[in-house]
């Protein structure tokens, strides 16, 4: 890191293109986390809503 940047705030500031370095970090970071999180989630109320109609059906 500090072979191309002088110190931690020109690396953060990126020669002036931080905001948008930074910004597609995270917006990348941001979408890995929906495609990891959200089948799980679904998947969750599939099966609670499975177990729901089971529970109505026997009854």
């Amino acid at each position: 890191m500090m072979g191309y940047f002088d110190s931690l705030a020109d690396f953060i500031a990126m020669g002036g293109h931080g905001l948008y370095v930074w910004l597609s970090y995270a917006l990348g970071a941001g979408v890995f986390l929906f495609n990891l999180l959200s089948p799980r989630l679904i998947r969750k109320r599939l099966v609670t809503e499975h177990k729901r109609r089971l529970r109505r059906e026997q009854a």
